[in-house]
């Protein structure tokens, strides 16, 4: 499953790692290429809660490579089309297909590891290498062939769903058998407190994907060199999110999850004021550790969500997974239209407060009992009364 989750997340970090090629051989301004990044996540956070409901009323296993191949052939066909109508739609239709995938795949990866917070980073640890691995391809690639090379970034996809085939089959069969007794005795859906987890997931989204699609023409400002410089700096952005998703489930074993939860926020303040304010070469490193405290409660979105959801895992994971991206490519194009008329500095600047306030809402959150059945270790007892 952490292998499907590379192939499928490969292609939203393909996405910002397009946009220097489409500056550089359209002749794309700030906002039509934060307008791309849009098409990504626009359609996406429209039809994800839509799939997480029917994941949670039947299992669904066609739709893990049916998603997939969706969202490869939508990349491979983004640099094809001459005009921006066609480069946005064909984004747009890689956007769906990872939306589609998510809470299927998210919820027989729980399956899979019977509830375990290092499980589920693990899981979250394939997407973020996915993401980690798509400016490292998608650079050589483009610059030996320009857009025109784009179909051959079909190629993980294909592979993810090979790749993947079996597992899914037998997960389908184990979660299809357990899930109406699950949902039978399930413990209420807390609500109120899901929607404050989705508030903290909207102003990580926002971070997030602002720095992932702009970071790349930033260092370009900031250190030079051209587009090589721009995949660099993306790669050790989410090279570092890497990072940060192995902690956070190793992290929330030791000292629960909402506790690990509260101190990366707070230590994200800092970090991306660093990476925003902090002058010359030391925006990579400071990238890479903003990209990691910002991953370390990734999964555990995920796990919370799911807890604070029991009887709808799919619309939790939808949710949870979905608006960690959508939400900040919708937003994304008003900072390309203010980095136009301020400087990219002054546009990035207002993710230092929302990072401030995920910290803040993180605060009123609680530590959901682990679930029944599931054997992992979460510390919850330490997280619960924690004031960090």
């Amino acid at each position: 499953m952490a292998l499907g989750h590379a192939a499928v997340d490969f292609y939203q970090g393909a996405v910002p790692a397009l946009v220097p090629f489409l500056v550089a051989e359209r002749g794309y301004g700030y906002t039509a290429a934060s307008g791309v990044v849009l098409a990504a996540t626009l359609l996406s956070s429209v039809v994800q809660p839509l799939f997480g409901a029917l994941t949670d009323r039947w299992t669904m296993p066609w739709l893990i490579p049916v998603s997939s191949l969706c969202a490869g052939v939508g990349i491979a066909l983004s640099g094809l089309g001459g005009s921006y109508a066609l480069t946005w739609l064909a984004v747009a239709l890689a956007g769906i297909g990872v939306a589609a995938y998510h809470p299927e795949s998210a919820r027989l990866a729980r399956a899979a590891g019977r509830g375990s917070h290092v499980a589920m980073g693990w899981y979250s640890l394939g997407g973020t290498l996915g993401f980690a691995l798509a400016p490292v391809v998608v650079g050589p690639v483009l610059t030996a062939g320009g857009l025109g090379a784009t179909p051959w970034l079909v190629v993980p996809a294909v592979a993810g769903v090979l790749g993947t085939a079996s597992a899914v089959r037998v997960l389908a069969r184990r979660t299809a058998a357990g899930q109406a007794a699950a949902a039978r005795s399930a413990a209420p859906d807390n609500w109120p407190v899901f929607l404050r987890l989705s508030a903290i997931v909207v102003c990580r989204s926002v971070v997030f994907v602002g720095l992932s699609a702009f970071i790349g023409l930033y260092a370009q400002e900031r250190v030079g060199g051209g587009p090589a410089t721009g995949s660099a700096a993306l790669f050790t952005l989410f090279a570092g999110g890497a990072a940060g998703t192995v902690a956070g489930g190793r992290l929330a074993v030791r000292w629960g999850r909402v506790r690990t939860v509260r101190i990366a926020y707070a230590a994200s303040v800092p970090a991306v004021a660093g990476v925003v304010l902090v002058p010359g070469p030391a925006l990579l490193a400071l990238a890479a550790l903003a990209a990691a405290v910002l991953y370390v409660p990734f999964s555990l979105h995920v796990t919370l969500g799911q807890d604070f959801l029991p009887s709808r895992v799919g619309t939790a994971s939808g949710v949870t997974l979905g608006l960690a991206v959508s939400v900040g490519g919708v937003v994304s194009p008003g900072i390309g239209a203010l980095g136009e008329t301020v400087g990219l500095g002054w546009a990035l600047a207002p993710l230092i407060g929302l990072c401030a306030l995920a910290w803040w809402l993180a605060r009123g959150l609680p530590e959901p009992a682990a679930p029944e059945g599931y054997g992992a270790s979460t510390g919850s007892a330490r997280g619960t009364t924690s004031s960090v």
